[in-house]
């Protein structure tokens, strides 16, 4: 055999477990994505909040600031500004409904705790999303 012959490969695509393709919109966000995202929208609950401490600073304002405006844009429109701003949307188990609200509060109640976040399954998916059956997606 030679050095160069290409093996078929034995690793299966991120998100094939759950029906989702490998790569292009629907496929699983990146670890990056996510976090600039999240990025984006704890800078956006700040100034929110920020608007209601001045001339303080919004402390843990900033908290509930953040957890109001991911509950209610997720159950709303399926994705946090900071979603939209990089083509991310939440997918859940009932793609022709809205996420229920219950999926909501636990996911971003976890998301506020951050660890939960950060402990990932092989497809990259936080433990947040695997208790609420939901996974971010590519939506563009």
């Amino acid at each position: 055999m030679a050095g160069n012959d290409a093996q078929p490969s034995q690793e299966r695509p991120r998100g094939a477990a759950l029906g989702l393709p490998g790569t292009g919109p629907g496929s699983l966000a990146s670890f990056g994505q996510r976090v600039v995202a999240f990025v984006v929208d704890a800078l956006a609950a700040a100034l929110v909040a920020g608007l209601f401490t001045a001339p303080q600073l919004p402390r843990n304002w900033s908290l509930l600031a953040f957890a109001l405006i991911t509950v209610v844009f997720l159950v709303l429109a399926g994705q946090t500004p900071g979603m939209r701003l990089l083509g991310l949307r939440l997918a859940h188990r009932e793609p022709e409904r809205r996420l229920a609200l219950w999926r909501a509060v636990v996911r971003t109640g976890l998301l506020v705790l951050l660890v939960p976040a950060l402990v990932v399954d092989v497809d990259g998916r936080g433990l947040h999303d695997r208790l609420t059956g939901t996974a971010v997606i590519r939506d563009r």
